[in-house]
């Protein structure tokens, strides 16, 4: 081999070698995508979901943050930039608060985070073994329900859906009310009432590790507006996966049991009235080998070891 090639296939080699270090460099995100905004709606597994994906996105070198809106906001501002990702899209109930958004592409449907849920219309299995057990049985007994459906938090698609009913001339629902609060405001009004073996009807979904404690029945006759078998996604901004693949990749790879939703990340929130901020720390502890595949393909946001960063929560 002639100097001049030793020279020749040493200058490639070198430049090899700089042109992967500069690559690795290069993994990661931009400093535009440092800030990661996550939509909070009020329902205790988005509250704990949001705080574990801001420990993790933090760790990373990210600036996680967490804000409280309704969901009708939470659209809103993905359509207008002003949050990134929401843990809680709810199909197919949440079917006409998304419609317009993803019909003008301002909002993206980045995965489905949980498959198996449900949602819909309980009453207490005592009603039902009343012979309460479809919307139709509802108006026949107006008296006994007080005319009131227990709902969730107000611009709930849930509470749309009621008082699409209650609007429906069909269902003879006149003079029934949709009484909006919030998770924990609806279930103290249901445990009162199944204390006394008093009628209730209300906003029911699964997992729900309150509601999977009390001997329910959904009711039939609302699948067509949207109750009965969901799925659940997480949304992002248009957009926001292509301009930060890094970061992106990890909220992708959040994926989550009906199981794992209500045993371990409701229960303790709702059973043992932790923090939900705690709980998403100790979760994220406790949970090392569903860490493991949700960093799969992630790294920090300069390119470093994602695995060692995420170790140091907690700490």
């Amino acid at each position: 081999m002639t100097l001049t090639l030793k020279k020749t296939m040493g200058a490639l080699a070198l430049a090899t070698s700089l042109f992967a270090l500069s690559a690795g460099a290069q993994a990661g995100d931009a400093e535009s995508c440092k800030a990661v905004r996550f939509a909070d709606v009020g329902w205790t597994e988005i509250q704990v979901i949001s705080e574990i994906a801001s420990n993790l996105t933090t760790a990373l070198g990210y600036t996680g943050e967490v804000k409280t809106l309704s969901v009708p906001v939470t659209f809103a501002s993905l359509k207008s930039k002003d949050v990134d990702v929401f843990f809680g899209n709810w199909m197919p109930s949440q079917t006409a608060d998304i419609k317009a958004y993803l019909d003008d592409k301002s909002i993206d449907q980045l995965t489905v985070n949980m498959e198996g849920a449900g949602y819909g219309i309980v009453v207490p299995q005592y009603v039902a073994d009343a012979g309460v057990k479809d919307l139709a049985d509802l108006a026949a007994n107006k008296d006994k329900f007080g005319a009131k459906m227990f709902g969730i938090e107000s611009g709930n698609d849930g509470n749309r859906i009621m008082q699409g009913f209650i609007d429906d001339a069909k269902n003879n629902l006149g003079g029934w009310t949709v009484v909006e609060s919030s998770e924990a405001g609806m279930l103290t009004e249901a445990e009162k009432a199944m204390k006394n073996n008093e009628w209730i009807v209300f906003l029911g979904w699964t997992p729900h590790p309150v509601m999977g404690g009390m001997k329910l029945h959904y009711l039939s006759g609302v699948e067509s507006a949207g109750f009965g078998a969901a799925s659940v996604y997480t949304d992002t901004r248009a957009g926001w996966a292509t301009e930060c693949p890094n970061v992106a990749k990890l909220v992708s790879n959040m994926k989550f049991t009906v199981d794992q939703v209500g045993s371990t990340i409701m229960a303790p929130v709702l059973k043992d009235g932790k923090d939900p901020k705690v709980v998403a720390v100790e979760w994220i502890k406790s949970n090392p080998d569903v860490i493991k595949t949700w960093l799969n393909g992630v790294t920090t946001m300069d390119g470093g070891d994602a695995a060692a960063a995420v170790a140091k929560i907690g700490q």
